[in-house]
């Protein structure tokens, strides 16, 4: 292989914001998170049991939340919570960061999105999580924006309102910023639900510490 070829191949390359979209299925259970009882429960009931029991939210006629917001200060467990909740509902995950969906090619943000959708549809059941939402939809502020939030954050919202449906796909999103995140996103049929993630109190902390000390061999 030469250095001609090399060249070659990076001219048929096309820019991405997003080289590919990574389907994981996650290993972490709610007994790995110490504390946040109720929020855990709040994400068995908006997202679990949707997602294992589908069958049972028709027959009643409930809809489930399409949307679920995390929000808190940061280093207090989102991404690990949505892991968890990935696990035990049996799903499959895509972890995407939001500055990786962000690209300086003109229609390229709206593809990476257009694409992660697509292949959650394709994996369902699905959990799509975006880390730093506020970075994909931050809020439009009329005369401050150059055209590309308002068609990324089009393209977001189209695809959760979607002419082709959501089934068995449910989105989880982080922020350490919610007053960032675009209002439209917060809608009903959207994100429905809110949950905000605080630090862990002193018996959080104890539950935490034994967890990580489980498997270690302490020396009296």
């Amino acid at each position: 292989m030469t250095k001609e070829d090399f060249q070659n191949a990076l001219q048929n390359i096309e820019p991405s914001a997003l080289r590919e979209v990574f389907i994981e299925v996650p290993a972490v259970r709610w007994t790995e998170i110490g504390g946040l009882e109720s929020v855990k429960q709040e994400l068995i009931e908006a997202v679990e049991w949707p997602l294992k029991y589908p069958e049972a939210f028709e027959a009643i006629h409930i809809k489930p939340p399409k949307g679920v917001l995390l929000y808190g200060p940061p280093g207090t467990g989102k991404t690990l919570l949505a892991k968890a909740i990935a696990t035990e509902s049996e799903a499959n995950f895509i972890s995407i960061k939001g500055p990786e969906l962000l690209s300086k090619y003109v229609g390229e943000s709206e593809k990476a999105i257009r694409e992660t959708f697509r292949k959650a549809r394709q994996a369902a059941p699905t959990i799509i999580f975006f880390d730093e939402i506020d970075s994909i939809v931050p809020a439009r502020i009329s005369g401050f924006d150059s055209g590309v939030t308002e068609r990324v954050v089009s393209q977001f919202l189209t695809e959760i309102d979607g002419l082709e449906e959501l089934k068995n796909v449910v989105i989880i999103a982080a922020t350490n910023r919610p007053e960032m995140v675009d209002p439209a996103l917060l809608r009903p049929g959207r994100f429905d639900r809110l949950i905000y993630i605080r630090p862990p109190d002193l018996k959080d902390k104890e539950k935490i510490f034994k967890i990580h000390l489980t498997d270690i061999a302490i020396i009296p």
